[in-house]
């Protein structure tokens, strides 16, 4: 802890120390050790969500397209919230299957009529690559505890 009648000189270097040996004391943190200490962020997730977002703003940008825009920022922003999800409880998938479920029949519907890969073939795979993902992850869960 840190002496209250330190000299002033001294307090950076104090200060500095105590965060270096006990972070989560001096910070008023608490650190949890288990679960949560071990999980990762789901990079994935949030790369795919980003993917999404900026799909809607391009198509935005490109042909000035509100409702690409509009769909882009809403189902990006859920795979975004569903990723979140799935760092903090890795059993918590349903948003994020749910966004990209949705994304995979949608965009899969019009790469079918277009044939263009580009948007809809793009989000199309990436959202079925998303949902296996997920759904791989349900399966391991059911069947791993």
């Amino acid at each position: 802890a840190l002496p209250i009648f330190a000299p002033r000189s001294r307090w950076p270097y104090l200060l500095a120390q105590c965060v270096k040996e006990r972070p989560g004391e001096v910070l008023g943190l608490q650190t949890k050790v288990g679960l949560q200490s071990r999980m990762g962020l789901d990079w994935i997730g949030f790369g795919y969500a980003a993917l999404v977002a900026s799909g809607g703003v391009v198509g935005y940008a490109k042909a000035g397209s509100v409702p690409s825009l509009a769909a882009g920022l809403l189902f990006g922003s859920l795979a975004g919230l569903g990723a979140y999800q799935v760092s903090q409880d890795s059993k918590n998938v349903w948003l994020s299957l749910i966004a990209s479920g949705t994304l995979s029949g949608v965009m899969g519907y019009r790469f079918y009529n277009s044939g263009k890969f580009m948007p809809a073939g793009l989000i199309a795979g990436a959202s079925l690559f998303m949902v296996g993902r997920l759904a791989l992850k349900m399966f391991e869960k059911q069947h791993g505890s």
